[in-house]
């Protein structure tokens, strides 16, 4: 091969590495994120929590993004793609150590602090790696690019349910009356995992930080012109609108996905035997990401979303008003209908912002905090009016996403491109 050659191949050669790298990123937070769907219901069960006390295990993750999106994304500005992942990898392993003195100390509170923990790590992972990847290539395929790198934190999202199912549910009967010698038999359960996930996460760090990735350094170099704003962009406000409601809807849907097939007149499942079928609304997500991105190599992205919106609408109002194998079936769909929503409202929102797109990125990561709010809400209703209508907020969530992709993605004349 020709110097010329290899100075053509090289650019191609150095972008699919650092996919692949994004890639794994992509799955470990997937999994980490996932794995609280199985380890709100068995917390649940070991303190005696009510459905709103259990929901503050969304609460401890997403609150992260509030807090910390911002500073992430000006992190990143400073450091880099590479530095940032590195620093999120080793945040992570750290909040995952935490779990160790929280299964000993038995304490409900130490459980939600390393979750916040865990999480800060992964906002800062997400801040870096989702505007990473729409820039590898055309902004006209980022959505589709996207909804490749998503599917792989589909597969962990997939992988995770049945995974801690199998560590957390198995050999201990979780049940609101248990001793607490079983209680703390269940807490104990909990060690390992994180442990083990504590590991590979600073092993990847550590490798990650040795690599020669050369990745690209367009945000952390760029300037936006004076005058410039967020706020200018009406897109990207109302994505961050779309992002809140989504990531609201989708943690509502899991964070009591287990607790609702459990039901008599729903799925009357042992939590243990619920937790596959978390799995399998993952690996919709899986299904639908792939299919993506596909379709979005020909399909508006906005089109799309918003027929992704109407379909997750349809699904919720099935399941609101159904109940047996109608009920579960419509709940597990969801995984289907919601799986293009995050990467694609993602890059509708941040499309044209040019210097402004780490901040753009930044306000994204802070709309994840839906995932902290809505659920406590449902959690609320839940224990008034009853788990089988709560999940109207999800619903509502959804009109707002279809809005968006039908309308409110649409870019004005007026804004232009950011340069």
């Amino acid at each position: 091969m020709t110097q010329q050659s290899m100075e053509k191949a090289s650019p191609e050669q150095k972008t699919g590495f650092a996919m692949a790298v994004a890639a794994t990123v992509f799955f470990l937070f997937g999994f980490a994120t996932s794995l609280n769907g199985v380890l709100q219901p068995h917390l649940k069960a070991i303190f005696n929590l009510n459905y709103g006390q259990a929901t503050l295990v969304q609460s401890a993750w997403f609150s992260a993004y509030l807090v910390l999106s911002m500073p992430a994304a000006a992190l990143m500005a400073k450091l880099g793609y590479q530095k940032a992942m590195v620093l999120g990898l080793g945040v992570m392993g750290f909040g995952a150590l935490l779990f160790y003195p929280a299964a000993g100390h038995l304490s409900y509170g130490v459980f939600l602090s390393a979750i916040f923990v865990l999480a800060a790590g992964v906002t800062m992972l997400q801040v870096a790696a989702n505007p990473f990847v729409t820039l590898l290539g055309s902004q006209a395929r980022a959505s589709s690019r996207l909804n490749l790198a998503q599917a792989f934190n589909s597969v962990g999202q997939m992988l995770a349910p049945s995974v801690g199912g199998w560590l957390f549910l198995s050999g201990v009967a979780i049940t609101a009356a248990m001793s607490e010698t079983a209680r703390t038999t269940a807490a104990q359960a909990v060690k390992a995992p994180y442990l083990a996930m504590a590991i590979v996460l600073l092993v990847l760090a550590l490798v990650l930080s040795q690599l020669k990735l050369n990745l690209p350094m367009e945000l952390s170099s760029a300037r936006p012109e004076a005058g410039d704003s967020l706020w200018k962009h009406r897109h990207l406000v109302l994505g961050a609108v779309a992002m809140f409601a989504y990531v609201g809807a989708e943690i509502c849907i899991t964070s009591l996905f287990v607790n609702y097939l459990t039901q008599p007149e729903i799925g009357n499942m042992t939590p243990k035997s619920a937790a596959p079928y978390l799995s399998l609304l993952w690996f919709g997500m899986i299904v639908g990401r792939l299919a993506g991105t596909v379709v979005m190599r020909t399909v508006p992205g906005g089109k799309v979303l918003g027929w992704a919106g109407t379909f997750a609408l349809a699904l919720t109002i099935t399941t609101m008003m159904t109940t047996g194998a109608v009920a579960v079936g419509s709940i597990v769909l969801l995984g289907l209908a919601e799986s293009i929503m995050f990467p694609t409202i993602f890059a509708l929102a941040v499309t044209n912002l040019g210097t402004l797109t780490a901040k753009g990125s930044g306000m994204i990561n802070v709309a994840i905090v839906g995932g902290a709010v809505m659920p406590p809400i449902q959690g609320m209703l839940a224990d008034h009016i009853g788990l089988h209508v709560s999940y109207i907020v999800p619903g509502l969530c959804y009109v707002f996403v279809l809005y968006y992709g039908f309308i409110g993605s649409k870019i004005r004349a007026t804004e232009g491109i950011a340069s």
